[in-house]
């Protein structure tokens, strides 16, 4: 075999393989080395071409039938990758130079894949791998090609595939330049017409008029995306396959980032990166080869055009309702970066920032500083200061009621819905990350998790509704010998600023321990988040819930708002739920060991009760009502259940805390 001067040392090393095979003989059907015929001696390159130069081809008889020869460029062969071959390398079964060629049965017909492989197979023999990297890829090709759409037969013509290696390279010519380079780029701008002129003329005429094929093929942009850029160059699939359709989504976002990155923050790019492909994706809303730019007034997303897109899924079928004017001012690439275009997620974005900055601030140094005086004071041996009566010494077994039974159940239910909704939604949230796929799938899918949500929501809501019912029939009873400021009352008033700073003081050992009425100035602010999370968790999550009424009535854009507020006042309420609730009422030194059970029983020991509330304890005393408050401590089945159960609560915030951190940080980090 004689090998071209201008051969490289990649092709030196496969001419010379293949010349090796050749010598030796080739492979019949049954696996025996048959030696080569002697009339292939007097095959070459050149008695090929005597016939196949496309410059005097002409056709030949065939039996009865005119079958056209394959016409074969001299110089462009030249230039190939397989320039160094002879014909015969690969179409073994022609075993004269008549026309027609006598073909022999037994031997192999030409099987690109089957040479390559076995060309690769060699080389790790020769221990020659690093140096045929590049065929390590075409093997590598080979088996995706093996597992596409491409390799399967034809619906028409079982006994040929959909598209050989042949229709796509023009194996005669084939030359893909090295990946990087200036030709390789220019090379990519090629592929349109290849797939398109043979098989796919429709999509090709789209294409075309697409503001990618405009940037392609009139422009010559080497940055246009091409066939394979979206379909792949050897995987290609079925893209009714919810595999081709979630990727074909990050296929968009290699070269459209930022709106990737937007459109993941909406519950549509959500649900796509949790796995599942019913939301609208890319081309569902900027159409596949036809799509065009914003501006275009035949644009599947201009605004004119917008409200007919959406409606294509909003159609009112399958539980989706039309779609209303108001969607076609929603954004699904809003971001809170950018102020010109979209000032209400900006300065929402600062607020919510804000917010979450200045309560964790306070609140986690609250009980950093907290957890190290406790620890201090304990450890020095000194004591809380409390009010020891003669009274306290003859009821030790007696126990305070603090909470009623009605109070009791809410708070339980209360907390069990806002867990499965942190669950729900904080999946959601952070579909990002590599925990979320898997509690979607045990939760049975985004439609099951999202039903759960909002049954959630609504047993929440419902409870603080009755809760706020049930707060107006007791005041108004009461409303003549109710102090609206009073120790009794949950509203803020000047006293708990002064605890406040006396709390720091005693944090900083620069004052005693302050002493507190009935309601702690932490308690209160617990006691109102809730309010403030009802009413932005709830409303927006009501706007969310309800997108065809609430774009009836507000533009779109209300609802890039509520999926950011939603999402971030969710985001504080868990880590502060999570955190600095669990540590004033569970995990700070004078609590240990946890749980606290006064929640569950309704009751605090009378001891405790004095030490944590030694203000109210004093006023109940002085009154002569502390006898109204007293109740039997529970019983101990009681007791056991409520630690069983409160401990059983805080490893499942914990837990939930955990996969909230890891979404953070893998969204920090990412």
């Amino acid at each position: 075999m004689r090998i071209p001067a201008h051969a490289s040392w990649l092709e030196t090393i496969i001419a010379s393989l293949l010349a090796a095979v050749l010598l030796v003989g080739t492979v019949s059907a049954h696996g025996t080395l048959v030696s080569s015929d002697k009339s292939i001696d007097k095959l070459s390159n050149a008695s090929c071409l005597v016939c196949h130069d496309d410059k005097k081809l002409e056709a030949t008889e065939v039996g009865e039938k005119l079958r056209p020869l394959r016409p074969i460029n001299g110089s462009k062969f030249a230039k190939s990758v397989h320039s160094a071959m002879l014909c015969i390398t690969c179409h073994k079964n022609i075993t004269d130079a008549a026309s027609p060629h006598k073909i022999d049965a037994t031997l192999q017909k030409v099987d690109c894949a089957r040479c390559h492989k076995m060309l690769w197979e060699a080389a790790k023999k020769k221990g020659l791998t690093s140096e045929n990297a590049r065929l390590d890829m075409v093997v590598q090709d080979i088996a995706a090609y093996e597992e596409s759409l491409h390799a399967k037969p034809n619906k028409d013509d079982k006994s040929h595939a959909n598209a050989n290696c042949d229709d796509c390279h023009d194996t005669h010519y084939f030359n893909v330049p090295p990946k990087d380079t200036t030709k390789w780029a220019e090379w990519r701008l090629t592929i349109p017409s290849v797939c398109g002129t043979k098989c796919h003329s429709d999509e090709l005429d789209d294409y075309a008029s697409s503001i990618h094929g405009q940037e392609a093929l009139e422009k010559h942009n080497v940055k246009a995306a091409v066939c394979t850029d979206c379909h792949t160059s050897h995987a290609i699939v079925n893209t009714s396959l919810n595999s081709f359709k979630l990727q074909h989504t990050q296929r968009c976002g290699s070269c459209h980032k930022e709106n990737l990155a937007s459109y993941g923050d909406t519950y549509h790019g959500q649900v796509n990166k949790l796995g599942y492909s019913y939301t609208a994706k890319c081309y569902d809303c900027h159409g596949s080869h036809d799509i065009l730019a914003v501006r275009d007034p035949n644009s599947k997303v201009n605004p004119k055009n917008r409200l007919k897109t959406c409606k294509h899924c909003h159609n009112g079928k399958n539980g989706m309702k039309e779609a209303t004017p108001g969607f076609v001012t929603f954004s699904p690439h809003a971001n809170v970066h950018d102020f010109s275009r979209y000032p209400q997620m900006w300065i929402t974005s600062r607020f919510m920032l804000g917010l979450l900055a200045s309560v964790f601030i306070y609140f986690w140094l609250h009980s950093g500083l907290w957890h190290y005086r406790e620890y201090q004071d304990r450890k020095e041996g000194k004591t809380r200061p409390h009010i020891r009566t003669a009274e306290l010494l003859t009821k030790e077994n007696m126990q305070i009621r603090r909470f009623g039974p009605i109070w009791r159940l809410a708070h339980l239910v209360f907390a069990l819905s806002v867990m499965m909704l942190v669950l729900t939604g904080m999946t959601v949230f952070y579909s990002d990350s590599v925990w979320a796929p898997i509690i979607i799938r045990l939760l049975g899918g985004p439609k099951i998790a999202g039903l759960i949500h909002r049954t959630s929501a609504a047993i929440m809501l419902g409870i603080f509704f009755i809760h706020l019912l049930y707060l107006g029939v007791h005041l108004f009873k009461i409303r003549k010998t109710f102090r609206w400021f009073g120790p009794d009352s949950l509203i803020p008033r000047w006293q708990d600023f002064k605890d406040a700073a006396a709390m720091f003081k005693w944090f900083f050992g620069k004052g005693p321990r302050p002493t507190f009425d009935r309601w702690t100035y932490w308690e209160k602010f617990d006691y109102w988040a809730v309010f403030w999370g009802m009413g932005i968790i709830g409303g927006s999550g009501l706007i969310l819930a309800f997108p065809n009424e609430t774009a009836s009535i507000l533009p779109g854009w209300i609802f890039n708002v509520a999926t950011l507020v939603h999402g971030e006042e969710a985001f504080l309420a868990a880590v502060f739920l999570f955190t600095v609730h669990f540590f004033n009422n569970h995990f700070r030194p004078d609590k240990f060991p946890p749980p606290d059970i006064v929640m569950f029983t309704g009751t605090v020991p009378l001891e405790e009760f004095q030490r944590e509330h030694s203000e109210q304890y004093r006023r109940l005393v002085e009154s002569g009502q502390l006898d109204k408050y007293l109740v039997d401590e529970p019983s101990r089945s009681m007791t056991i259940g409520s630690k069983i159960l409160g401990l059983i609560l805080l490893a499942i915030g914990t837990a939930l805390l955990g996969l909230v951190l890891v979404g953070f940080v893998e969204r920090l980090t990412g």
